[in-house]
């Protein structure tokens, strides 16, 4: 089939009939009209169909000999630093029309599918290993431009470093039983984004300290598999005027806990189990986390431009631009910005050919990037909070101005530069990017996009090529190398 049209997807995923629960009540009905759901369904529709606009579809899409139709660039396996930049294209693309809000992207999870599967050659010869089976979904999922979730976050009942995890009943997802059909999987999965919104869900391990092996897989279902639970979050929707909540009731993509109550995932499903080793190799010894990186920080850059587009609107708005300590802040955002665009350009300039011949970014650079994000994006928020003020704070609503104090607000809440109406959508939308639940749900996910900050710098650290500067000061002082 090739690519698909947002209708398509649509109709697709209210077919589904997936397990989804919210607010103690499960979804019944099609889920693209539930509230919760349809304001971000509408806007994943709508970034399938940029794949069929007459004026982006070079860009969006590629052709293989294999299929006879158009196939979502997002999944192309680049092999040159040319195609490094297409990926990058196409990725702008999508961030810009949802502005960078919507983590779960459907490219984030192709890229996902993508990376694993071009790094295949891991899995082969090793036991309880099945690298068929991951080239399989990757044709699977480009012949019908599949959507997925993914999860690889457990419970945290017990996040000491010493914890066994042992309990009577599976709390993380483990592996309790397997037959002929294939593995049972009991427990349960925190932080799907988009949870039940998508055709499949990709389960990975991430290996750690006294990993059990009956944790150690990884796989692919149906979102509608027997068994299969969504549990979301309370919804962040703050309603369907966009006037009011301009970005939640477009952009809220809903995190959800998955609960596997006796899963049957079939063996043609399976990608490992019961390999401790061989799940950590996949997950850090693939290219999943560098291109991973790409896509992320590309997203992100579209963000930071979209962020200082709000602050700027701001300013100009309530005629503060005069200030220094205003020019400031905006030059902030500014060096934020230029700093991540040069590290991701540094990313695809230092690309090398890996030993399977794909064209990888430089992961240092990507690392570097995503250590700084998360320290600089929360700034980011608080600064566009700190020019609007107490602005920010009295905020009337799209049926305010459709009602008899209508003129009042006209009055009063006139903008330098605006009508009363235009100054309060910037302002909601500065406060829904910032102060709203939604908002605050945005800080929060990219503090912690990549995991423990923490870790993150412990990795670069450890991977960070410091032994040449090492040398040079030990041959400058004379030192005993071999000490």
């Amino acid at each position: 089939m090739g690519i698909i049209k947002g209708s398509e997807f649509i109709e697709r995923i209210d077919k589904l009939k997936n397990e989804i629960w919210i607010d103690g009540d499960k979804v019944s009905g099609k889920i693209s009209e539930h509230p919760a759901f349809k304001g971000v369904l509408e806007s994943k529709a709508s970034l399938y169909d940029l794949q069929s606009d007459p004026l982006l579809k070079n860009e969006m899409t590629f052709l293989l000999p294999e299929f006879e139709e158009p196939i979502g660039l997002s999944y192309l396996i680049p092999k040159t630093k040319e195609d490094l930049i297409k990926r990058r294209r196409m990725i702008e693309h999508w961030a810009g029309f949802t502005n960078g809000l919507m983590g779960r992207s459907p490219d984030y999870m192709n890229t996902a599918i993508m990376s694993f599967a071009a790094s295949y050659p891991l899995l082969e010869k090793r036991e309880n290993c099945f690298p068929e089976n991951i080239k399989n979904l990757y044709k699977r999922a480009m012949e019908q431009d599949f959507s997925f979730t993914h999860t690889f976050i457990t419970p945290q009942v017990n996040r000491s470093q010493f914890n066994l995890g042992i309990t009577k009943e599976p709390i993380a997802a483990r592996v309790i039983d397997k037959n002929n059909n294939g593995l049972i999987i009991k427990g349960a999965r925190l932080l799907a984004t988009q949870g039940g919104l998508t055709d499949e869900v990709f389960v990975i391990s991430t290996p750690g300290y006294l990993m059990d092996s009956s944790e150690a897989f990884a796989f692919s279902i149906p979102s509608n598999t027997k068994g299969l639970r969504f549990i979301c979050r309370e919804s962040f929707v703050g309603g369907e005027s966009t006037f009011t909540h301009p970005l939640s009731s477009r952009f809220e993509e809903m995190d959800t806990l998955i609960v596997f109550d006796n899963v049957l995932v079939p063996w043609d499903r399976v990608f490992i189990y019961d390999n401790v080793e061989a799940a950590y190799d996949f997950m850090n010894k693939s290219s999943f986390h560098t291109f991973a990186y790409h896509q992320v920080i590309t997203r992100q850059i579209v963000k930071t431009e979209f962020m200082l587009g709000v602050a700027q609107l701001l300013v100009e708005t309530i005629n503060i631009g005069e200030y220094q300590h205003i020019q400031a802040k905006l030059s902030e955002i500014i060096i934020g910005l230029e700093t991540m665009k040069a590290l991701l350009e540094k990313s695809e300039n230092d690309a090398r050919i890996d030993q399977w011949g794909i064209m990888r970014p430089s992961i240092v650079s990507l690392q570097v990037a995503s250590n700084i994000f998360p320290i600089i994006y929360p700034r980011f928020s608080e600064i566009i909070q700190i020019i609007g003020a107490s602005g920010m704070v009295s905020l009337p609503t799209e049926k305010d101005f459709n009602s008899k104090i209508s003129e009042d607000l006209d009055k009063y809440l006139q903008g330098t530069n605006r009508n009363a109406k235009d100054r309060i959508k910037i302002f909601r939308l500065a406060w829904d990017l910032t102060m709203s639940s939604f908002g605050t749900r945005q800080t929060q996910y990219e503090r912690y996009f990549f995991g423990d900050p923490i870790r993150l710098s412990s990795s670069l650290y450890n991977n960070y090529p410091i032994g040449p500067h090492v040398e040079k000061i030990s041959k400058l002082l004379n030192l005993n190398l071999n000490e």
